[in-house]
């Protein structure tokens, strides 16, 4: 067998089925939904009297149309509203929990899933959002879906996808200061052009990439998109551990022992094959700001 990249093996682990020239079945293990992409699919759910497949793989909150004031004075666009009230009832329906606007746990989406332990290394993750591609800073393949494909995988917690190449983007050097992971995927752009990562799955990797922070790595990987690459990866190492252990999402005792040997596989083999590799010199950054 060849060796894998952190993709093919992210992506052989979720395959349900696979036939040469059509998209492929994958398997979702966390399924993120917000109130702007969900209504729709959860009508299309209620016409056809179907129930989610596995309420246990989501988690809802909403997170666009919430305010960041008083939030005691109420939603005072209507529109945002009945978005955030359809949802609401839209979980009670389903019986789907939620972290409600008056809830601490509430916050945007793609904060709230890791910081809750709900995004776990190895796992497909999705949401009606395109920035859903941060959780990829814990080796996870994730992506954002349009709202036909919510209905999809609320219905069957699965989703046609077309697999994407691999591209290894590896970034060496100390960064200056005031240099940020925004600035190295700017910097990337810069060379790569706006589409340079259309149909590619990014892995970020090298020595500049291991020193960032989880939350520098979540920045770089939701900014993926920004290059028109369907998603962003890091591997798993120390800090992506120490990172989900205790959060109250996360697997205790013998299964975070189990989970930990596996995360630590999650990594590209030594000689991976990318579609594309392209380096950079994180000394030579500058701030784009």
């Amino acid at each position: 067998m060849s060796e894998q990249t952190l993709l093919d093996k992210l992506w052989s682990r979720h395959v349900v089925r696979e036939e040469a020239g059509d998209p492929a079945l994958l398997y979702i293990d966390r399924h993120l939904i917000n109130e702007v992409t969900s209504p729709q699919a959860f009508e299309g759910m209620r016409l056809q009297g179907r129930k989610p497949w596995r309420v246990s793989s989501i988690l809802a909150t909403a997170d666009h149309n919430v305010p960041t004031t008083d939030r005691r004075l109420g939603i005072a666009d209507p529109v945002a509203k009945a978005q955030v009230d359809a949802l609401e009832i839209n979980c009670q329906d389903f019986a789907i929990p939620q972290f409600g606007m008056f809830d601490p746990r509430q916050g945007i989406l793609h904060v709230v899933a890791p910081e809750q332990g709900g995004t776990l290394p190895g796992t497909t993750v999705v949401c009606g959002d395109s920035h859903t591609s941060t959780h990829g800073a814990f080796a996870a393949l994730a992506f954002g879906i349009g709202t036909s494909d919510v209905e999809q995988v609320l219905a069957t917690q699965c989703l046609l996808m077309k697999k994407p190449a691999a591209m290894l983007v590896r970034v060496d050097g100390q960064l200056a200061p005031g240099v940020s992971s925004k600035d190295i995927v700017l910097a990337l752009i810069g060379q790569i052009g706006t589409s340079g990562g259309t149909g590619y799955a990014i892995e970020f990797s090298g020595a500049s990439i291991r020193a960032l922070s989880m939350e520098a790595r979540m920045t770089l990987c939701n900014m993926a998109i920004e290059a028109g690459a369907r998603c962003g990866m890091v591997a798993v190492d120390d800090k992506t551990i120490a990172y989900i252990h205790g959060r109250p999402m996360a697997p205790r005792g013998a299964d975070w022992d189990a989970a930990v040997d596996y995360w630590r596989t999650l990594v590209s083999d030594t000689d991976a094959r990318f579609g594309r590799v392209v380096e950079l010199d994180a000394s030579a950054i500058r701030p784009m700001v």
